[in-house]
């Protein structure tokens, strides 16, 4: 298994997280060995975007970066919580900081890029409005270039463009955790 004993945070947001960026990215990474725990803002129970419930299984604020290989972030439209939040801004630049794994699907990098961690990276992001909507501007803003990939790797950071990408997110992570 190429992620045996490897442990993964993916943080969802309370409300409104993409059902499958959790479910489908988990599987992969579940299925590959990856031990995963669940972060939000709180422990209550989490609703996707389609009505899938997630029971987090950490705070937010009870994790450090340093007990984990890799931070996910899951997009959906909730994920906006995390844009200017000062405690995911920290987990995600403590991560990278240690030379872990950091990625991010859908929206939520835009959260990496807020961070300040897509400086000088290649990445991608789900819009709606294309290159000039404002996920886009989010990561040009934090000095990123955009791609046009579903999935692109920029040494240690991770980018998806949304939930038809999850499966071969997940799969980059995979082969991403070292």
């Amino acid at each position: 298994m190429p992620a045996a004993g490897k442990r993964v945070l993916m943080v969802i947001a309370p409300k409104d997280f993409r059902d499958e960026e959790l479910l489908d990215t988990r599987r992969v990474l579940e299925q590959a060995g990856a031990r995963v725990t669940v972060a939000s803002r709180t422990t209550a129970e989490s609703r996707g975007m389609f009505g899938e419930r997630a029971r987090p299984d950490v705070a937010l604020d009870r994790v450090s970066a340093r007990d984990f290989d890799a931070v996910v972030f899951v997009g959906g439209s909730g994920s906006k919580v995390y844009f200017d939040d000062p405690r995911a801004h920290a987990l995600a630049r403590d991560a990278a900081g240690a030379g872990k794994l950091v990625g991010a699907i859908c929206i939520a990098p835009s959260i990496l890029a807020r961070a300040g961690l897509l400086r000088g990276k290649r990445a991608t992001v789900w819009d709606d409005q294309g290159p000039s909507g404002p996920f886009s501007a989010h990561l040009r803003a934090g000095g990123a270039t955009l791609a046009g990939e579903e999935v692109v790797r920029d040494g240690r950071i991770v980018t998806a463009n949304g939930p038809q990408a999850s499966g071969k997110f997940g799969r980059m992570l995979v082969e991403s955790l070292d």
